[in-house]
């Protein structure tokens, strides 16, 4: 099994102490496989929201990390750096931006950088992109959950959200799920949630979720939702799991599937306890 960690839009600059200290906790004692970031990792992309980025990520000592841009991480009022070197600052600290893939027995992910600099907020996927990764799909093993990881949505709850989607994103759907992807995970509008595509899309040939975090970590809140982040497992027997305890949160297998390629778990930060506590899971069935 692999364990990945979902952290999204933690707005450094905007961080909550108290969520700070509980996601380093709940990390501790998940020891995930894999950091994913998927964007907003600054508020206002300042060398020292960086910075404080950068600590924060390395003091986690999750084993591998891919991280992909926001919009946030472009500066918006240095217009000469937006326009000359628009991930000057970023990649001082997490190095170049560039497409990424993480790979296990059993996890396949590719990351997706959807800024623009020519773009204020809104996220686009290019030709190049879909095809491309459509293509690296394929390629899979048997046995391999396949996920891409965008910062924009490619679904959205609210009809308030639809300026939001990510450009592309009908096209790359189902691109992908013919290609065999099984979700595509994102953030950006800090709600999290999980959809099945496959239910609201009569064009794709299999199912495909969208999977959506929340903030893991500023006070920009939404929709009364607590900072919260992802955990993703891969090859996971639910009917087999046994009772764990991690961060004072009791799992318990659900009913579902015996077997999935993936369970997505939300965890929420509990503001009196200080902790982040599952509330959800979902089997990508």
């Amino acid at each position: 099994m692999t364990v990945v960690l979902q952290m999204s839009d933690p707005h450094f600059g905007t961080e909550r102490p108290m969520a700070v200290a509980a996601l380093e906790r709940l990390c501790a004692e998940l020891r995930p496989d894999l950091l994913l970031i998927t964007g907003d990792i600054t508020q206002r992309a300042r060398p020292v929201e960086f910075s404080r980025a950068k600590a924060f990520v390395d003091k986690l000592g999750v084993p591998a990390r891919v991280v992909i841009p926001g919009n946030h991480d472009i500066p918006l009022l240095a217009v000469s750096t937006r326009l000359l070197h628009p991930y000057l600052r970023y990649e001082r600290a997490f190095g170049p931006v560039q497409d990424a893939e993480f790979e296990t027995d059993d996890l396949l992910l590719i990351a997706l950088n959807t800024t623009r600099r020519y773009r204020h907020k809104h996220g686009e996927l290019s030709e190049r992109q879909i095809e491309r990764t459509a293509q690296r799909l394929r390629q899979a093993r048997a046995g391999q959950t396949r996920l891409v990881a965008v910062h924009q949505p490619v679904a959205v709850t609210q009809s308030v959200d639809v300026s939001n989607l990510l450009r592309g994103h009908a096209k790359a759907v189902r691109r992908w799920s013919e290609a065999g992807v099984d979700a595509v995970i994102g953030g950006h509008i800090h709600l999290p949630y999980v959809l099945p595509l496959h239910e609201r899309r009569s064009d794709l040939p299999r199912p495909v979720w969208a999977v959506q975090a929340g903030t893991a970590l500023s006070t920009r809140v939404r929709g009364g939702i607590p900072n919260s982040v992802n955990v993703i497992r891969t090859g996971v027997d639910v009917a087999a799991a046994e009772t764990t305890s991690i961060a004072g949160s009791t799992l318990v297998a659900e009913s579902a599937p015996a077997v999935g390629p993936a369970c997505v778990e939300r965890w929420d930060v509990d503001e009196t306890e200080g902790v982040f506590q599952r509330v959800s899971s979902t089997v990508l069935a």
